[in-house]
């Protein structure tokens, strides 16, 4: 029989081979750290000769962008602001929109309806940005001008209307949740009842206030925020979902089985549990949102401007994604002007602002996490 020991050459040849196994699968893992940090390298070491040129005082305080001119002025203000404003415009779209799907999804459609709903909501990543720029451009653009303001108040009662049942039904139950049995169900309806009036009175307001709202421009903050929100909306959708349905059936039926509500559940059960995805989603959207170019290049008016007020999303805008895309092909790259090294500068201030989110989703999740653990 062979024998079961080693000899000292095969020992050796062991060692070796699984040292190679090991120096290779490190230098895989490395490659996408290897990756970041050239992209950090390159960028900045085109963008550092900007500062040195100009400085940092007028690109971040003023809104004067006239870089072809005689007298460059490298002023991006107004494109920060509109980078900001489309992004929060988007979040407030596909976040809410985009947890309440998930939710719906995990814990209130049947397991069939939900094998075919989100392969549904998952297509809208496949369709291409420069699709959703020519619908923004040609369909959406036109809509906003012609008839925004009665289609605004339109899209308040669709939008408005779920998202007030669904909480007036949450916050009635948790409401109630101590109250005794006999007069549980009658104060229940009471609160819906008072809720809910207090809602239609609003809705209808609102409504009302933007039947006769004029917008001059159809390509403007609103367009780009609402597709972009469209764009992010399977990302958040998709992870949320893998989120709430970590929990696990056990903690949903732990809480049940304390005699809460399916209400109470998700709320004060399910959400909490799942809250370090769910934030991880929200910011993923947010890349999603502030990395597009194609779509706010098309349909965001490209103005630099600050709209007046600031959170005006009836105005046209300007991005810096927006800005780089237009302005690389006519920046000298021969002589390294200050107008090559401005668009840099701006492609490291969205690095950096990116790499800032995932740093602090990072850290949130660990502290999430620890808090669970004790």
């Amino acid at each position: 029989m062979p024998s079961l020991l080693l000899s000292h050459s095969a020992r050796r040849r062991q060692r070796v081979a699984a040292a190679f196994g090991n120096g290779f699968l490190l230098a895989v893992t490395s490659l996408s750290t290897l990756a970041v940090l050239f992209i950090f390298y390159f960028i900045a070491r085109d963008a550092l000769p900007f500062f040195r040129l100009e400085g940092f005082r007028e690109f971040f305080t003023s809104v004067r962008w006239y870089p072809s001119s005689e007298h460059a002025e490298f002023g991006a203000l107004a494109i920060f602001v509109g980078s900001g404003l489309v992004t929060l415009g988007a979040v407030a779209v596909a976040v809410p929109l985009g947890v309440a799907a998930a939710i719906c999804l995990s814990d209130v459609l049947p397991f069939t309806a939900r094998q075919v709903v989100k392969p549904v909501i998952e297509i809208l990543a496949a369709i291409p940005s420069v699709a959703y720029g020519f619908f923004a451009l040609v369909v959406l653009a036109p809509l906003l001008q012609q008839s925004g303001g009665p289609i605004l108040s339109v899209a308040v009662w669709i939008i408005g209307a779920p998202l007030a049942a669904l909480a007036i039904l949450v916050l009635a139950d948790v409401a109630t949740d101590r109250l005794p049995d006999r007069t549980r169900s009658r104060t229940r309806w009471l609160i819906v009842g008072l809720l809910g009036a207090g809602a239609l009175l609003a809705l209808s307001l609102a409504g009302r206030a933007l039947t006769g709202l004029h917008i001059s421009s159809g390509t403007n903050a609103l367009n780009v925020s609402i597709i972009l929100g469209i764009m992010a909306l399977p990302t958040v959708v998709s992870v949320s979902e893998d989120a709430l349905q970590a929990v696990g059936r056990e903690l949903r039926e732990g809480s049940y089985a304390l005699g809460t509500t399916r209400a109470e559940t998700i709320v004060k059960t399910v959400l909490p549990a799942a809250g370090s995805g769910i934030l991880a989603a929200v910011i993923l959207g947010v890349m999603r949102a502030i990395g597009e170019t194609m779509v706010v290049w098309m349909a965001s008016g490209n103005a630099t401007q600050i709209p007046q007020p600031w959170y005006n999303f009836l105005e046209p805008v300007r991005t810096l994604t927006a800005t780089i895309a237009g302005d690389m092909g006519e920046a000298d790259h021969v002589t390294g002007s200050a107008r090559y090294h401005v668009l840099f500068a701006m492609a490291l201030c969205l690095l950096i602002f990116s790499f800032v989110c995932n740093l602090s989703s990072e850290w949130i999740i660990r502290r999430a996490r620890k808090k669970v653990g004790g």
